[in-house]
């Protein structure tokens, strides 16, 4: 469903004596509320648009845990790391600083699925180095560096979901 399908049944709903509308397509839901109709305040038409969490939100479930899942495993390759592992809670991987995802959407760490991605991990980054993309609603939102220093880890699938605020890569700042 487009935009001005959304407006069109806006237009007609605040034009009828529905009071609420709910239009289900397929993950899709969007409810409209005449609140002329609901409320005496006199305000015009409401919408609530539900964008399908249940694919994002068990997609995103493990992807969250695999940091931790990751520092754990480290720590038995070499001692000195399991003295970090508090750390590691507190701040990621001790002096690591994430690169978090500033929107939930689709990451792509390529510009185009034939293209090389954006960063590797070993890559040098400056601040404003482009290190991927996230599909939000059908637009490409190119994510920058916030911070100059080398990637350490890729926590993120290529073509999955991402929620507001994951951490999508681990930088070793300089």
């Amino acid at each position: 469903m487009d935009i001005n399908q959304i407006q069109e049944l806006i237009r007609l709903v605040s034009k009828s004596k529905i009071a609420e509308l709910i239009l289900k397509e397929g993950d899709f839901e969007i409810v409209i509320r005449n609140q002329t109709l609901t409320e005496p305040s006199g305000a015009s038409s409401a919408v609530v648009a539900f964008p399908p969490p249940v694919m994002n939100l068990p997609s995103a479930v493990p992807i969250l845990p695999s940091p931790p899942a990751s520092a754990p495993a480290a720590t038995p390759t070499a001692p000195v790391p399991s003295a970090a592992s508090p750390a590691a809670e507190a701040t990621p991987a001790g002096n690591l600083i994430p690169i978090k995802s500033p929107m939930v959407g689709t990451f792509y760490r390529s510009p185009a699925p034939d293209k090389p991605p954006f960063v590797k991990v070993g890559d040098m980054v400056d601040v404003g180095t482009k290190v991927c993309i996230i599909e939000a609603m059908k637009l490409f939102n190119e994510i920058e560096s916030e911070v100059k220093g080398k990637i350490v880890k890729v926590l993120v699938e290529d073509a999955s979901p991402v929620e507001y605020d994951q951490p999508l890569f681990l930088v070793e700042p300089l």
